[in-house]
């Protein structure tokens, strides 16, 4: 990374002290970080123990398709208020406190399911879940770019926000466990969901945004109110989209005995050879031309535009970088149930040896990300990453004994820590300050385009190939990315051409 990808500064943090953008980050990222972990790792769990097919489970990781997809509503959110809420706190809090009602609503609809007897209602909930907290991470990443727009602000404040983000999925993975372990699923969802509201209330608690409109109480009822119609909405909206994609699953025989990995490598492939066909023209627009003056696809072209075919690249590496820790998340949580450890030590995994090792991997890789060329910092989060994944090949060969499970878990969330701060800062350097949450939604939704497509494909891989060599794989995979960092660090941004 060089300097001309780095983001123009101007107030740095918005005028607010640097510990209390700190402060508000790690409380943003552990509203964001209890959710995703609750409709990833801890549903493949109670899935598996549930005694679902591997493959269904393998299925259910596609859910996390959906932050891939962010960009395609994450202008809505730069363009338009959250009646009631916005006219008090402000558009970004607004849309964070309508996303946090959406987030509790649909973990109590997976409480209400947790038996798993109707999987379709299981994924209508799970699906909302997702939806509301993608919204959440949007509007958090915008305002953060906003207020740390530099190389040196963003490793500060992302560190914090990946610790809040972390704990929080060290909170989810291991209490949800341990309530299971001692009560059931659905005491676990309404437990987390309990404890995913209380960021609400410090929002709520906040002063006014500069200039607000509206009285406290009056922007509350108003917000609450049309979040009430949101969220109806969208689980309506939800409902008949997953009816149409079953149907369309089951017209195309499509079921847990078919081998989906080809076509996961081919639908990951035809973004490439779409944007390799656009890129001559969009490199010649000019500054009126529609497409980088539009609203709606603007934000986008102009990455394109500006870097070119370095953008080929660069989004070929983000796809690779962070493979080896989805598929790692997919399927560790079914690997330790399968190996034989109680629900007991999968908690004690999940949030006492969890939660110190990514505290650490998050905080040198925020320093590092702060001090050193990311090139070279990128390359150490692959190995890293690489070696959390091969680490459970050697969990699956040996005797199930709690500290090979704390060990490997250790190795494994410390790496996930390093690299993804690291792969944070870097993708927030590429960010035009003009478009901050559209830009950082479509790069950091495609960097998971391709992890995501091969996690619900991964319990078919596991059937053909088992655990180990499922692991074997998904570390060598991260270690891939590796080769092209010596040609990201080397794209330039172009100088632009219309007023900032």
């Amino acid at each position: 990374m060089t300097a001309d990808l780095a983001i123009p500064a101007t107030t740095p943090f918005g005028g607010m002290s640097r510990s209390r953008v700190q402060a508000l980050y790690l409380l943003l990222g552990f509203s964001a970080g209890l959710p995703f972990y609750m409709f990833n790792a801890v549903l493949t769990l109670r899935l598996a123990q549930h005694g679902i097919d591997i493959a269904i489970v393998g299925f259910f990781a596609w859910i996390a398709l959906l932050p891939t997809f962010k960009f395609l509503w994450a202008p809505l959110l730069e363009r338009f208020d959250v009646p009631g809420f916005t006219g008090f706190w402000g558009r970004r809090r607004g849309w964070l406190m309508l996303a946090q009602l959406g987030i509790v609503s649909s973990m109590v609809g997976m409480a209400a399911t947790a038996d798993d007897a109707s999987l379709p209602l299981t994924a209508l909930f799970a699906v909302t879940l997702a939806f509301w907290t993608t919204t959440l991470e949007i509007a958090a990443d915008g305002w953060r770019i906003e207020l740390a727009p530099t190389q040196t602000e963003q490793g500060p404040v992302v560190a914090a926000n990946l610790w809040g983000y972390r704990s929080a999925m060290v909170a989810a993975g291991s209490g949800a466990a341990f309530i299971a372990a001692r009560a059931d699923w659905a005491a676990a969802y309404l437990g987390i969901a309990l404890l995913a509201f209380l960021p609400f209330p410090i929002l709520a608690a906040m002063r006014a945004e500069e200039g607000a409109r509206a009285r406290r109480v009056t922007a509350l009822g108003g917000g609450l109110a049309a979040g009430a119609m949101f969220l109806l909405a969208v689980t309506a909206l939800t409902a008949v989209a997953g009816w149409a994609a079953l149907s369309l699953a089951a017209w195309a025989g499509i079921d847990s005995r078919t081998n989906v990995t080809p076509w996961a490598l081919a639908i990951c492939m035809l973004p490439f050879i779409a944007m390799a066909l656009a890129l001559p023209r969009i490199r010649r627009m000019g500054p009126d031309a529609p497409w980088r003056r539009s609203a709606t696809v603007g934000p986008y072209v102009d990455i394109f535009w500006r870097f070119g075919f370095g953008t080929l690249a660069v989004l070929a590496f983000v796809s690779l970088y962070r493979v080896g820790d989805v598929l790692a998340l997919t399927l560790s949580h079914p690997l330790w149930d399968a190996r034989g450890y109680s629900l007991d030590q999968i908690g004690i995994a999940d949030g006492f040896v969890a939660l110190p090792s990514s505290m650490l991997g998050v905080a040198l890789g925020g320093w590092m990300a702060a001090k050193w060329p990311l090139g070279r910092t990128l390359a150490i989060g692959a190995v890293l990453a690489a070696a959390g994944n091969l680490i459970y090949a050697w969990l699956w060969w040996a005797a199930p004994e709690g500290w090979r499970l704390y060990c490997s878990v250790a190795l494994d969330q410390f790496g996930n820590g390093f690299a993804g701060t690291v792969f944070v800062v870097y993708l927030s350097m590429l960010v035009n300050p003009r478009f901050p949450a559209a830009q950082y939604a479509f790069l950091s939704g495609f960097a998971f385009l391709l992890a995501r497509l091969l996690a619900g494909a991964s319990g078919t891989m596991q059937k053909e190939i088992g655990y180990d060599g499922f692991f074997i794989l998904s570390g060598a995979v991260s270690l891939v990315a590796i080769v092209l960092i010596p040609v990201i660090v080397r794209v330039r941004a172009r100088q632009p051409d219309v007023p900032a």
